[in-house]
């Protein structure tokens, strides 16, 4: 994302605030800031939300130890729940990796004085779709908080990519509203618990427009074939180097193509028209193209420990399934 000094990063369910220490840590090593900018730095550059108390302490404890704020001053992390209205702020960049669970429950005490949950269902004007899914929420109100030439990076779990009704609504409405023009697919368990698969979708605010904004979405695969291990192979920086040198954040416009269809099939970055997605069932953004070697190559399989975490991690996955279905009956 390559944030600039003296515009405003949100982050509407901000947890520790991992995104605002990597960004002020980006832009004080990429930039040398004058005193006015370490002054909007300092104090104007971070506004977030998190619900959890014991969470924001910490949140904002690590943002004072950075030198973000003051102690005694106003605070930069709203305890409000960011689904329930448009603040009326608009943002430079959001960075969100919003909760992961499906549904968005209100805890009550009821008739019997026991406690129960309740799904909530975010009834807002400004949404595209309304719905109980937590994530589509987020997406649509994270569009919402961006100044119109606002830019976006959130970590939605594959749900959102694939899922029917108001998850096709609200991804008509991204590809035509916003320019969404980068995808990049992560393997199971590095932001989610096991079994669970993220993606980071990138897309940039645009004024309102007849004609869609979205005109090619980029998506690069960093998930077939990809095994990472907590202890043995954890996730490192330049695992995802080849990624950033696709991106081409300098000049996203100048993006080659890795993957080619007879020169290049393994090529993990790869591009798709509007119109290619949009003929698409439910206008799916879960794309893949690359075969699982696992599945052919018998002669060089995964270590035999890699193989058991894969089958336990398809298991937890199709257990969690059940459970929200088991949980809607």
């Amino acid at each position: 994302m390559r944030p600039e000094p003296s515009k405003t990063i949100a982050d509407p369910a901000c947890g520790t605030g991992g995104f605002f220490l990597a960004a002020y840590d980006f832009l004080v090593a990429a930039h040398p800031l004058d005193k006015k900018q370490k002054a909007f730095l300092k104090h104007e550059t971070f506004h977030g939300n998190e619900i959890v108390a014991g969470t924001r302490r910490l949140a904002l404890m690590n943002m004072f130890l950075h030198n973000i704020g003051e102690i005694d001053g106003d605070s930069m992390v709203s305890p409000n729940d960011a689904l329930v209205a448009d603040s009326g702020k608009r943002f430079d960049y959001v960075l969100a990796n919003p909760p992961f669970g499906k549904k968005s429950a209100m805890s009550f005490t009821n008739e019997e004085g026991e406690q129960e949950k309740d799904d909530l269902t975010y009834n807002r004007q400004d949404f595209w779709a309304t719905t109980s899914n937590k994530q589509l929420n987020f997406v649509q109100h994270i569009r919402t908080m961006l100044k119109t030439t606002g830019r976006a990076a959130v970590v939605v779990p594959d749900n959102v990519l694939f899922e029917g009704g108001a998850g096709e609504t609200v991804r008509k409405k991204l590809l035509e509203t916003t320019e969404l023009h980068t995808i990049l697919r992560l393997p199971t368990g590095i932001f989610y618990a096991n079994g669970v698969k993220a993606n980071v979708l990138f897309f940039d605010n645009r004024a309102a427009s007849k004609e869609p904004w979205t005109k090619e979405v980029w998506i690069y695969d960093y998930r077939t074939n990809i095994h990472h291990t907590l202890k043995k192979k954890p996730l490192r920086f330049e695992d995802l180097q080849e990624f950033i040198t696709g991106y081409n954040p300098l000049n996203r416009h100048a993006r080659k193509e890795l993957w080619s269809e007879h020169g290049n099939p393994e090529g993990r970055w790869r591009k798709f028209s509007y119109e290619q997605i949009i003929a698409r069932d439910k206008t799916s953004l879960d794309i893949f193209w690359l075969k699982d070697k696992s599945l052919a190559d018998l002669d060089n399989l995964p270590e035999p420990d890699e193989l058991a975490g894969e089958i336990i991690e398809n298991l937890e996955a199709g257990l969690n399934s059940f459970r929200e279905i088991a949980a809607a009956l």
